[in-house]
């Protein structure tokens, strides 16, 4: 046998071998879940839901003097019932709060008809969520009660906008919703249109799918999956968003880079300036951006996959905020998020998550020491968020069944050596094409799980164009969830 082909067998033998080593399945994960004993919320209420849309139905048969009518009515007696609760201190489980959004549901199929009616309907809306949030400060929103009121009240009745908000064809909505006039000395600035100011905090939804895993995978689903602060520096008053990615861990971005990087929805929220650390001081939020902003300056902060909370060496979207403002003597998140499904526990446990007890970027919108300032929808992608939601919730129906994430293991010996690139990159501050934190096998079975989604997607998106036009209007969230389902069944 020549040299040559001594070489080039050896070299085959050794190539065969580190292939096989590598694909060697990694030791499993032994570290120690904390998991909560909860039960997730759940609306049980599909019956409810069918009948709203019968009534859609039946109001775009009515006249318009009946929808006029039915919509002066149900407005009248909302108002009215407002009005009586407005100087009363209300408990979380009183009658009038369940009853008055039950008409408001009512009426949604009514303003959905009668667009004219919507600046009335939104108007009210926004009105009973501020009522809800100055009430639930002397709620304890770790009972299970009251925490379910609070969320069924002020998400529920979002849906019901949205849902009211989707069945304009020819004339878009506004994209800002201005809620709480909430009053800060802090330096300030405009993102879309609506002023912020420093040490508030931008609660946000992107149109990737782990977005819709992480404001869905909880014991309360949301409308939202990440978490930024801002910083204003008072000088030269320049914005800063401080935010913790999972590409690149933590950042500093420009109000550019942060537009620029696609969002389908956010929520500005504000400390209230009647709490008593922000009256003893005023600039306590700018303090504690400015701490984030010099911190995230001073060296590299890996992003937190496991979701601890407790553990500062490493920070996820929503460590962002609390860990600076509890170093400021205020601690957000008063309710903890929970995340209870046993299948959700183990997908997301498939991407790192340790930590099943930790701060969700949607439950933000619970806490009593936050005042909802603003709400900005892109009113292009809003049904694609619905569509979105309705996805994943099918498919962690399935995961609750029993159903995992899987990968091609054939790929894993490439992935691992594109991961080892990866490491060197992270080395010399780059970020690389596998996350740092996450493994190649994680990668691989991120795959799998985009893979899915945009498979169920594509069906659920065919199937409400049908919806539309065999009906003449959008489907609404209920049916999507049906069309996912039937749809997710083969994945």
């Amino acid at each position: 046998m020549t040299t040559l082909k001594k070489v080039s067998l050896r070299t085959i033998i050794v190539a065969v071998v580190l292939y096989l080593v590598l694909l060697i399945p990694d030791m499993g994960n032994n570290n120690k879940i904390v998991q909560p004993s909860q039960q997730p919320f759940e609306w049980k209420s599909d019956a409810l839901w069918l009948q709203l849309e019968e009534n859609f139905r039946e109001a775009r048969q009515s006249s318009v003097a009946t929808l006029d009518s039915g919509i002066q009515s149900l407005n009248q007696v909302l108002n009215t019932k407002l009005v009586a609760l407005q100087n009363k201190t209300v408990a979380a489980t009183d009658t009038d709060l369940a009853s008055i959004q039950n008409i408001f549901f009512s009426l949604a199929p009514l303003v959905a008809v009668r667009q004219q009616a919507l600046p009335d309907f939104i108007d009210y809306y926004n009105h009973f969520r501020v009522f809800i949030k100055q009430q639930s400060r002397q709620w304890d929103v770790n009972d299970p009660a009251s925490r379910n009121s609070i969320y069924s009240l002020l998400y529920g009745m979002r849906q019901a906008v949205e849902e009211v908000l989707l069945q304009r064809d020819t004339v878009k909505f506004p994209s800002a919703m201005f809620v709480t006039p909430e009053r800060s000395y802090t330096p300030a600035t405009k993102i879309f249109g609506i002023e912020v100011h420093s040490g508030d905090l931008l609660v946000s939804r992107g149109g990737a799918e782990v977005s819709a895993l992480i404001s869905r995978g909880n014991d309360y689903p949301g409308n939202f999956s990440h978490v930024a602060l801002i910083y204003v520096e008072e000088k030269t008053n320049r914005p800063y968003l401080i935010e913790a990615h999972i590409e690149k861990g933590v950042a500093v971005s420009s109000v550019e880079q942060y537009v620029k990087d696609k969002k389908l929805r956010f929520m500005v929220m504000r400390l209230r300036a009647d709490l008593s650390s922000v009256k003893a001081d005023s600039m306590l939020p700018q303090k504690a951006a400015k701490q984030m902003y010099e911190h995230a300056l001073e060296g590299h902060i890996p992003y937190d996959f496991k979701m601890n909370f407790h553990d500062s060496s490493a920070l996820f979207c929503s460590e962002v905020a609390s860990y600076t403002y509890k170093n400021n003597g205020v601690q957000l998140w008063q309710a903890v998020s929970t995340i209870s499904s046993q299948g959700v526990v183990n997908w997301l446990h498939d991407f790192g998550v340790e930590n099943f007890v930790t701060q969700m970027p949607a439950d933000l919108e619970y806490d009593p020491q936050l005042s909802v300032v603003a709400e900005w929808r892109d009113p292009e992608t809003l049904f694609k968020d619905h569509i979105d939601n309705a996805v994943m919730d099918a498919l962690l129906e399935k995961a609750n069944e029993g159903k995992q994430i899987g990968y091609n293991i054939w790929q894993l010996p490439l992935v691992r050596i594109i991961k080892g690139y990866c490491m060197i990159q992270n080395i010399f501050g780059k970020p690389g094409m596998i996350p740092e934190g996450m493994s190649a096998t994680q990668a691989l079975k991120n795959q799998t799980f985009v893979a899915m989604h945009v498979n169920t997607k594509t069906k659920v998106e065919a199937l409400a164009a049908k919806f539309k036009q065999q009906n003449g209007y959008q489907a609404p969230y209920w049916q999507l969830v049906k069309f996912a389902k039937a749809s997710s069944s083969s994945e």
